[in-house]
């Protein structure tokens, strides 16, 4: 039997997440889904019990996951070294074709699979899917002191967004389908490309215009000097903190990421502990949250 006390606490966290669902019903959610959320299987099934639940009060989840360290053991078994160039991978046909393999089929089906055995109906895709993300070649640039001009970098199936069409998401949407993208996308060449997860997401969250983007890290949020969390950010606090060099390293590409939804119509950007159980369904349902919220 159920404790008073127990249920004066199940009443509080239900008091305080109703207004949230009221006020949320009917938006957009973009979820970047990575890091140990995906390999701890206590966090895999919190996230996906948060994903159903979002969807069965209203809300629209949209979910892009990544899968870096899967690629990577897949790569390492077949004999193929992973090779890094500022932080990407060089990406030639082969190793894409692993990619794909690794990113479109076995990860996105396990997280397909994860959510409809908790009560969801989700739906697996690619940017390949409707020509969903249309992509071009990421060409990175070496200015390395020692160079007269900055040197081009070819690190082959790699590529950035150049457009997404919104409306396959939308329709799922509609149908109370709960997408699961892998953030692969076509050239106009029709050549394939492994694209940023963080980055499709974001260009996701602002094409279908989004209410909040949330991004899973294996980081509390972004921390101050001393270590604390940092939320409520603006574009200008943010740049102050960059500039001092508080906000460098791997958190760099996510707050540019953020900032760019923020700037470009999506109300609130997230990033959050994916190392936290039901760390969505804590930043989305409370007044407190598990991260760093950032807002334009």
């Amino acid at each position: 039997m159920i404790t008073q006390e127990a249920a004066r606490n199940i009443a509080v966290v239900l008091n305080e997440a109703l207004p949230y669902i009221q006020r949320f019903h009917g938006k957009t959610m973009v979820i970047k889904y990575g890091g140990n959320a995906m390999v701890d299987e206590r966090l895999k099934d919190g996230f996906a019990r948060d994903v159903v639940l979002m969807k069965l009060v209203g809300m629209n989840p949209v979910v892009v996951h990544g899968g870096g360290p899967q690629i990577s053991d897949l790569l390492e078994r077949i004999g193929k070294k992973s090779e890094f160039v500022q932080g990407m991978r060089v990406t030639d046909l082969e190793t894409m074709n692993v990619v794909e393999m690794v990113l479109g089929g076995l990860v996105n089906k396990e997280i397909v699979n994860l959510i409809n055995n908790h009560g969801g109906r989700a739906v697996g895709l690619s940017g390949k899917d409707g020509h969903m993300i249309r992509a071009r070649r990421l060409k990175l640039r070496d200015e390395a002191q020692e160079l007269k001009a900055p040197e081009i970098i070819d690190i082959g199936h790699v590529g950035e967004v150049d457009s997404i069409d919104p409306r396959l998401v939308a329709a799922l949407d509609e149908q109370n389908f709960i997408p699961v993208i892998a953030p692969i996308g076509v050239g106009e060449d029709g050549d394939t490309y492994n694209i940023n997860a963080d980055t499709v997401a974001g260009k996701l969250a602002i094409t279908l215009g989004a209410e909040k983007l949330i991004l899973l890290t294996n980081t509390p949020g972004v921390l101050s000097e001393k270590g604390d969390l940092l939320t409520g950010l603006s574009a200008a606090q943010i740049g102050k903190l960059i500039e001092t060099g508080i906000i460098s390293g791997g958190m760099l590409p996510k707050i540019r990421c953020a900032l760019d939804a923020v700037g470009s119509g999506v109300r609130s950007a997230h990033i959050i502990d994916g190392r936290v159980e039901h760390a969505v369904l804590l930043e989305v349902f409370t007044d407190e949250g598990v991260g760093t919220l950032i807002r334009g």
